[in-house]
């Protein structure tokens, strides 16, 4: 069937539609994910691929043995949290998880075994690098990770699908990157230290990035807000109206009616003044 005829298929099948329930239909034919089959490109067949290439070497919950610190502070969440990285386990992989038994969404709040009420989740894998590379124009895509083992998994899928032309990722403090931080036109943050440094080290984190982060007119994204972030760090003094001014986000855009909102409400852009 070609295109007219599909259209007109389309249109007469909406023609003998209940008048009472085109409305529905419309709305669902507009949020929809059952027609992401026909609209998949290979950048999103692509990401899948890395996906499923990281999650073969990691454990479910994405923490290797030596974020010590942050599984401490997992463990020590006033809810029980299962880590789970949303790049690596998207809500239909998480639902088969369940139906094998091996997740739980729920847990009992007298005793914490998983039964009753809804189970956070945390997520701190960045796909930025990837999704940089696939969807963006950006001529060059520069992360730093601290942790050895995860620049190592970075690396082979850099290699494997053959970013390393535009995407180099330094093992490296982000404290030591002063130029880096200084020249960048887009920077990312995505719960950075929260989960794997201690607060005096958050702060001086913190004191570095604003010291170095000062092109006029480059780009913050940051999860959680910067205020959320700086909350309770009683070492960093920032008057952030003086560095940054926060750029609304029109989240109506994304409309699939499976989108987390409420994760998409924690992402904030800001613009270095």
């Amino acid at each position: 069937m070609d295109f007219g005829s599909a259209r007109r298929a389309v249109l007469q099948l909406l023609g003998t539609t209940a008048p009472a329930d085109v409305p529905a239909l419309l709305h669902w034919m507009r949020t929809t994910r059952d027609f992401d089959e026909f609209t998949q490109d290979n950048n999103d067949v692509m990401l899948k691929n890395i996906a499923d290439d990281l999650r073969s070497c990691l454990p479910p919950e994405a923490v290797l043995c030596s974020e010590q610190l942050a599984l401490q502070k997992l463990r020590q969440q006033p809810e029980p949290t299962v880590h789970v990285d949303a790049f690596l386990y998207d809500e239909d992989f998480i639902d088969s998880l369940c139906e094998e038994g091996k997740m739980s969404r729920n847990y009992c709040t007298a005793c914490g075994s998983h039964q009753t009420a809804p189970l956070g989740r945390h997520s701190s894998l960045q796909s930025c690098y990837f999704s940089g590379y696939l969807y963006s124009s950006a001529a060059q895509l520069c992360g730093v990770e601290l942790n050895g083992e995860f620049c190592q998994l970075q690396e082979m899928i850099i290699k494997k699908y053959e970013f390393g032309d535009r995407i180099k990722v330094l093992h490296a403090d982000v404290c030591t990157q002063g130029p880096l931080l200084q020249s960048a036109d887009v920077i990312v943050m995505n719960n950075v230290f929260e989960y794997f440094l201690t607060e005096a080290e958050q702060a001086s984190a913190w004191d570095y990035i604003i010291h170095n982060v000062r092109k006029q007119g480059s780009l913050l994204v940051t999860v959680p807000s910067l205020q959320e972030s700086l909350l309770g760090l009683k070492k960093t003094d920032v008057q952030l109206s003086c560095w940054v001014e926060e750029i609304p986000l029109n989240l109506d855009v994304c409309q699939q009616s499976e989108t987390d909102r409420e994760a998409l409400e924690q992402i904030h852009l800001y613009r270095v003044l």
